[in-house]
């Protein structure tokens, strides 16, 4: 039997994730850029949720100490590796706190807002700032949507080529993957017009991607396929709607519509036969179906 292949994995595209939202963001010193827990207040930085950073920081470390020496072709097993959460220092922990504050607004956007959201600048990814403590103090180290230094420096969100607002190549090359994987599922690929499909979910990828919430669920895989699944949907129920309009206007001009149409229009009138003939036995008991 074929061994099966991880083509991808949610471990790997949160990592991209991550890299490609670094490039909106401004840091005092690139270290800060890994965060270890995803708050939504600083006031929730208590002594549990400092522990649970620690936990999260041994665990990526361990990972990371198994992938380089696995690399360096050395036989150890993820028990060999121990990494004591309480060996690692208070100030080598980042906090990402989800916040507005910095963003600026825009009465504009919406003519009835709802959330905190509706009152800013439209964004390409919920933003939020990094706090670490520095001898002992918490202090800010990073921001989202940011260049420039945190007391001189000023919002932006830079799109287009270059290295700050944009996502990473290897997340591009996860967008096509996932959406030439998913094209080749057996209820889509028989469809003509499955090519247009392909190109309306890269594009709805390419616009929600990064909206991607780390801090309510660790599984883009899923958030990516559910986009993928209405973006073919959507370009389906179009097709679909064309081809009604089309082979409308074929039957009224006395041409041939399409097969679809045709066994469409067969099978109503089977149904109509059938619906009669039990109509006949119920006025008639003694008459036989055919």
């Amino acid at each position: 039997m074929a061994r099966r292949v991880n083509y991808l994995n949610n471990k790997d595209m949160l990592v991209e994730i991550h890299k490609s939202k670094n490039n909106f963001c401004y840091y005092i010193d690139k270290k800060y850029s890994q965060f270890d827990i995803i708050l939504h207040d600083t006031a929730d930085i208590t002594n549990e949720t400092i522990q649970l950073a620690k936990e999260t920081q041994a665990k990526r470390i361990k990972d990371e100490t198994l992938i380089k020496l696995k690399a360096e072709k050395k036989n150890v097993k993820a028990a060999d590796v121990i990494v004591d959460p309480a060996s690692i220092p208070l100030d080598d922990l980042v906090f990402r706190v989800m916040s507005f504050e910095h963003i600026p607004k825009d009465p504009t956007r919406k003519r009835t807002p709802k959330t905190v959201a509706d009152h800013h600048v439209k964004l390409p990814f919920p933003p939020f700032k990094h706090w670490a403590y520095i001898d002992n103090i918490l202090t800010e180290v990073g921001r989202s949507h940011w260049k420039s230094g945190l007391k001189n420096g000023k919002f932006e969100i830079v799109r287009g080529l270059g290295t700050r607002g944009q996502i990473t190549d290897k997340l591009a090359l996860m967008y096509l993957k996932l959406v030439e994987r998913y094209s080749m599922r057996s209820n889509w690929r028989g469809y003509t017009y499955v090519d247009d499909m392909r190109g309306q979910a890269l594009l709805q990828l390419s616009q929600i991607g990064l909206q991607f919430d780390e801090s309510k669920s660790q599984n883009p895989f899923a958030y990516y396929t559910a986009a993928i699944t209405n973006s073919f949907t959507r370009i389906l129920n179009v097709e679909k709607r064309n081809q009604n309009i089309r082979d409308d206007m074929l039957q009224q001009a006395g041409a041939m519509p399409s097969f679809t149409r045709q066994f469409q229009d067969l099978e109503k009138q089977q149904q109509r036969r059938l619906e009669k003939m039990q109509e006949k036995t119920q006025e008639n008991p003694s008459v036989k179906k055919e």
